[in-house]
């Protein structure tokens, strides 16, 4: 495997306060809006921004929460090995709302629809945005677009992009794998 770190330390945390800046910008208060994380790697986006959010605006209520999609998956059925779900945790009210989904990769776009499917069953939202911090651009199946991208990588499909998270994985980095042939 060859490894390249596309992302790391002061410059991770850069990205996710310009994305922090760019939904101020756009959402003003946030008192319309909601952030909502797609599980399972969407959540550690979703919630440290959240907590940026919190500290550059501390006088205003930034309702945050996890979405499992496990079963509104198009390939759900067609795994060999069973899913296992995570767990939705929405304790608010998204009719009329402004969502933001996030999540940490969008490569196919098919996650986002599924989320989109989820998310209705708590209520029709006003407007429904997406920030993602990785954007592997040119491998959609679906026709599905970032709002707010931390950065945009070029890849094929036999490489992977992974984001480490400092709360599971120890430190803060996004990397493309490729397979040395």
């Amino acid at each position: 495997m060859l490894n390249l770190t596309l992302l790391d330390g002061q410059k991770f945390q850069i990205t996710i306060q310009r994305l922090c800046r760019q939904l101020i910008e756009n959402h003003n208060d946030f008192s319309n809006t909601v952030l909502i994380g797609i599980q399972p790697r969407g959540i550690f986006l979703a919630k440290r921004v959240a907590e940026e959010l919190r500290k550059i605006l501390p006088d205003d209520t930034i309702l945050q929460g996890d979405l499992d999609i496990t079963f509104y998956r198009d390939d759900f059925r067609r795994r060999e090995s069973p899913l296992v779900p995570n767990q939705t945790r929405i304790d608010f009210i998204i009719e009329g709302k402004k969502v933001v989904m996030m999540d940490d990769v969008l490569w196919t776009g098919r996650t986002i629809r599924a989320a989109m499917d989820a998310m209705l069953a708590f209520g029709r939202p006003e407007k429904v945005e997406l920030l993602t911090l990785v954007d592997r651009r040119y491998s959609r199946h679906i026709p599905v677009a970032a709002d707010y991208v931390g950065i945009e990588v070029d890849s094929i499909a036999s490489q992977r992009v992974v984001v480490s998270w400092k709360e599971t994985d120890g430190e803060d980095k996004i990397e493309l794998l490729s397979e040395i042939k």
